[in-house]
């Protein structure tokens, strides 16, 4: 499969914006309010574009990814099962061991609050991963 030179050049941040822009309706909207409360939670978020156009935010790891599909804007934390959600923001992909999803439909909100402290613990359990050794290793 070839690869777009255009879109590897471009930075992520770039990307990501021409995404929301380019989806233009509620989807947009709600993918850059995401992005909004992510980057308010963690300044020094990485912002990353993967797997043939998927927003990625990084910090020490993948803390979530944003994707679009006509019904759904989906926001998968990528160690989400281990994540604390008292708020129950995690509303998809739940019978996984690792991933969590929250899934947004048009008109539906997602606590500002609530969202950002997923962010900073996703940030803190991406933190406090320490390299397991190789098998091989004894």
């Amino acid at each position: 499969m070839k690869k777009s030179g255009a879109s590897q050049r471009r930075p992520a941040s770039e990307l990501i914006s021409e995404r929301i822009s380019e989806l233009g309706d509620w989807r947009g909207k709600t993918l850059g309010r995401m992005r909004k409360l992510i980057k308010e939670a963690a300044p020094d978020v990485i912002e990353e574009w993967k797997w043939m156009g998927t927003p990625v935010w990084s910090h020490d790891g993948i803390i979530c990814t944003g994707e679009s599909y006509k019904s759904v804007v989906k926001l998968t934390f990528a160690k989400g099962a281990s994540l604390k959600d008292p708020a129950r923001l995690f509303n998809s992909s739940l019978d996984g061991n690792v991933r969590r999803a929250i899934d947004i439909r048009e008109g539906e909100e997602v606590d500002d609050t609530a969202f950002k402290a997923l962010v900073l613990q996703a940030i803190a359990l991406n933190s406090s991963g320490k390299p397991k050794p190789s098998k091989k290793a004894k």
